[in-house]
């Protein structure tokens, strides 16, 4: 929620929306026996619709829900009717689903899954049965506002999935258990376009035959919604001349679900957790009509931006529908410990997470290096997953194929192995807290959207494809968007002027200067967004004394991140945090800037409930007399 309305603890308009409550990508390892998967969605208590698909195996994707009973099974790929699969000892939970039984679709422990979980909610989604007359009837709904995508199947009898969406009309139906085109026949929806509270249907065997049951999954549009409550939105697009399409949606997705309806494609999904990267890194696309494994490719496919999502490599002008769900930036974080962590490789919760550094949350910006040794400081994030940037040099990013963020709980490298010394800071994006956003230069300067839902306060720029400095846009006082710093190296703040940055930024975008190196069009680049979150996250900046001071960050239990770097004179990017000791007594503490391994004799910095206290010593001269610096700090 916003500071206001904590400060209110109410709201004019009611409590703020949130995606995470009614949808979720899960992705779990099978255990071959019981599984529980919190997800934070109430199905027990809201009703709602789980689609299991298996990744690394061949299997049929399938779907259960609460209306039909949730042991009841269909298969997205099949025109077979429902069977009961309440073997699997499947159920469900105010937080989620669980089960207790290993079968190879759901829950082998050779194998991983994919699960996408639907709660019943006005203006989102909805589910109803119907029994079929033979004749042209209406089907009444709770759903709040006109279908836009509804997924109809037969529950007793074969039948092919039908499927209609507002990108083509009451005219045609699409199947969702093949790749066919879709059927333009009028007697299906019998013509008749659904309403808020009725969806109509005509004749067939696929829609309504005596003595037969279906079953209907109704899914929103909310285009017509404030902009700040929307959390769906189905539509269509076609390609341009070169095959490609920009699709501005307002938000950025964390879930797309696509068909070719031009000619015969596969249905695709694509969702941020298992792989929905930024242009050019590889997809990770599953289709819902076919048992296939997940397969990734970078020659084709789509890339969530900002605002939407754009469409590449394809063919000129084919035509496609999709649904798509906002990303989970809609609400504030309630606490620091929900969007950062700082963990050793391997460590007793790590092993029991099944991952290489634990963290609680999916991770979307991860930091690692061996604190002991004399070696690069990694950056990885989630839009670049499989590439690496050091920030102690201005190379170019690398590809670490190890390196991965499909885990719930934590970030995952190359080896696991118990090694305390190899640590990594990790950050979930959140509104009001962190973004991370990917461009593809085509401009010396504008502007680029973002996420973030407040203005930022610390930008982090890096050219990707070729060797160039890391770009810092300061919080220094007073402000002025014309000044830069250099993550990558120790130099005071250079400025002001025009060609580092070109707008301040606003709340929902910022200004990027390229620079004049027309060489560089076409480059790839990275930018990482942090702002002061009442409690949670400050970005600050102070003047030293000469001796030590309080800075004062409006925490309550201390700072577990503390990041600080002198502006108007050379100093290094000096990183602690409270795994390796924010302490009364020396602290540990690293530079981004360079390779180095950590300094353990001085104190530098001290514990304070409200945030953290400098003192001044040559080590560091984090503290000196008029001196200034800039601070990022995380309860």
């Amino acid at each position: 929620m916003t500071i206001e309305r904590k400060l209110l603890s109410t709201s004019p308009s009611g409590p703020a929306s949130d995606v995470a409550e009614v949808f979720s990508t899960h992705l779990y390892k099978g255990t071959g026996g019981a599984l529980t998967v919190n997800n934070g969605i109430d199905l027990a208590g809201e009703g709602g619709m789980v689609w299991f698909k298996s990744r690394s195996v061949g299997q049929h994707p399938y779907i259960h829900d609460t209306e039909r009973g949730i042991d009841n099974m269909l298969q997205t790929n099949s025109s077979n009717d429902q069977d009961d699969f309440s073997f699997l000892n499947l159920g469900v939970s105010s937080t989620g689903f669980s089960m207790n039984v290993g079968e190879q679709a759901y829950n082998d422990s050779s194998h991983t899954y994919a699960s996408w979980t639907f709660r019943k909610k006005e203006k989102f989604f909805d589910m109803v049965t119907y029994s079929g007359s033979g004749s042209a009837k209406t089907v009444a709904h709770n759903l709040g506002s006109v279908p836009a995508m509804m997924l109809i199947k037969s529950t007793n009898a074969s039948s092919n999935w039908r499927v209609y969406h507002s990108g083509m009309g009451a005219t045609k139906a699409a199947q969702l258990n093949n790749n066919e085109a879709p059927q333009t026949n009028t007697a299906w929806f019998n013509d008749t376009a659904p309403t808020d509270s009725v969806f109509t249907v005509g004749v067939g065997s696929d829609m309504n035959s005596t003595g037969r049951t279906y079953i209907a999954y109704l899914f929103a549009d909310n285009s017509s919604e404030d902009a700040d409550d929307q959390m769906i939105k189905c539509g269509s697009f076609t390609t341009d001349g070169s095959g490609a399409a920009s699709v501005n949606l307002g938000w950025e997705p964390q879930f797309l679900l696509t068909k070719k309806t031009n000619a015969s494609a596969d249905w695709v999904i694509l969702d941020s957790m298992r792989g929905f990267p930024t242009k050019g890194l590889d997809n990770a696309k599953l289709s819902p009509n076919t048992s296939g494994v997940e397969a990734g490719s970078s020659a084709f496919g789509g890339s969530p931006v900002a605002n939407g999502f754009s469409w590449f490599n394809d063919n000129a002008s084919q035509q496609y529908i999709f649904m798509s769900i906002r990303a989970p930036m809609m609400k504030e974080p309630e606490a620091a410990t929900n969007v950062f962590a700082v963990n050793s490789r391997g460590n007793s919760a790590a092993a029991a997470a099944g991952v290489v550094y634990y963290s609680g949350f999916p991770v979307d910006l991860a930091l690692e290096k061996n604190v002991n040794q004399v070696t690069p400081l990694g950056a990885n994030d989630r839009l670049r997953s499989g590439k690496k940037l050091d920030t102690t040099t201005t190379t170019a990013e690398t590809t670490v194929s190890g390196d991965k963020f499909g885990s719930m709980g934590g970030f995952d490298v190359r080896v696991l192995s118990a090694k305390t010394e190899k640590l990594a800071w990790m950050w979930k994006r959140a509104k009001g807290y962190m973004d991370v956003v990917c461009d593809t230069r085509a401009f010396t300067y504008g502007t680029l959207n973002h996420s973030l839902g407040v203005v930022p306060e610390l930008i982090i720029k890096k050219d990707r494809s070729r060797t160039n400095y890391w770009d810092v846009l300061p919080n220094v006082s007073p402000y002025d968007y014309r000044y830069n710093l250099y993550l990558n190296d120790t130099q005071a703040i250079s400025g002001p002027s025009s060609a580092y940055w070109n707008s301040a930024p606003t709340d929902t975008s910022f200004g990027v200067h390229y620079g004049n190196d027309s060489s560089s069009n076409g480059d790839n680049f990275v930018f990482y967004l942090f702002a002061t979150l009442a409690g949670i996250s400050k970005v600050g900046s102070y003047t030293g004394n000469g001796s030590y001071q309080t800075i004062n960050c409006g925490f309550s239990s201390g700072a577990r991140f503390i990041l600080i770097k002198r502006t108007n004179a050379a100093g290094d990017w000096y990183l602690w945090d409270s795994v390796r000791g924010i302490v009364a007594g020396n602290d540990p503490h690293l530079s981004l800037n360079t390779t180095a391994a950590q300094v353990t004799n001085d104190d530098a910095v001290d514990p304070h409930n409200s945030g953290f206290i400098v003192n001044q010593n040559s080590p560091t001269n984090i503290n000196v007399s008029s001196g200034t610096y800039i601070f990022y700090a995380i309860a």
